[in-house]
């Protein structure tokens, strides 16, 4: 069989499915399973799927998002794990950016016997940073109601007026080659100038974004660092070629 037939028939099934195992393009195509590690590999390459651990799910531009109600239930050991890291980042005195999101609303509870300023887009991070006694600044704007963040012109000249030690904020796609993306424009729009006002960016990031593809892009991988979790069938090499990853092991 050729290689470009062999290749169609991989993505067609991956359009069906969405994943798929190895053994069943084994099956498909009565092609050897070293063959096929070699064409997902070159299909990886050609931005047309994510290898994962015994096969490959197809890479999407996605616009979809999920609500705040909808992540906070997901991968919590994970998003505890990597808050309860970026807090032990800031020092007393430092003036720091939250990023609307579930796992740095995670972060608040670590930041009450810490002298700092937080700085946020996040409305669902504001009762929680006032009843820490935390001094809190808040962008206005429109707010989104999946995310509950700010967004829009109001928020982006009001953020223009601050500097920050460290911006930490999430990410619904990270992409060793097409970068850090979200489904928002305007949301990413806010989260680039985020960066460009920061000493230092850290993103928060469980391994399920790893790969990932959304709409519309906010930073490349050299302008910030990324904490994750460790997990051992993510391949994270391909990435630390272009910037700091942070795995951090599960807490106790």
């Amino acid at each position: 069989m050729l290689i470009t037939e062999r290749h169609r028939l991989i993505l067609d099934l991956l359009k069906e499915k969405e994943n798929v195992k190895i053994q069943e393009l084994v099956e498909l195509t009565s092609t050897s399973e070293s063959t096929l590690r070699r064409d997902l590999d070159q299909l990886e390459k050609m931005n047309y799927l994510k290898r994962v651990h015994g096969g490959a799910s197809l890479l999407q531009r996605k616009r979809d998002e999920p609500s705040v109600i909808e992540r906070t239930t997901q991968n919590l050991k994970e998003k505890e794990t990597i808050a309860n890291y970026a807090a032990g980042l800031i020092t007393n005195g430092e003036c720091i950016y939250l990023d609307a999101g579930t796992t740095t609303y995670q972060m608040i509870k670590h930041l009450q016997e810490k002298d700092v300023v937080v700085v946020t887009n996040g409305t669902d991070h504001l009762n929680t940073l006032l009843e820490a006694d935390i001094c809190t600044y808040f962008i206005g704007g429109f707010v989104k109601k999946v995310t509950k963040a700010t967004i829009g012109r109001d928020a982006y000249e009001s953020i223009k007026n601050y500097r920050f030690d460290k911006c930490f904020m999430g990410a619904n796609a990270i992409h060793h080659e097409l970068g850090l993306t979200t489904p928002d424009p305007e949301e990413a729009q806010i989260k680039e100038r985020a960066i460009s006002l920061s000493r230092e960016t850290y993103i928060l990031a469980d391994h399920t974004k790893f790969g990932e593809v959304s709409f519309s892009n906010f930073a490349d991988l050299n302008q910030v660092k990324i904490i994750t979790n460790k997990v051992d069938y993510v391949d994270l090499e391909k990435y630390k070629k272009l910037t700091d990853i942070i795995e951090v092991k599960e807490t106790q």
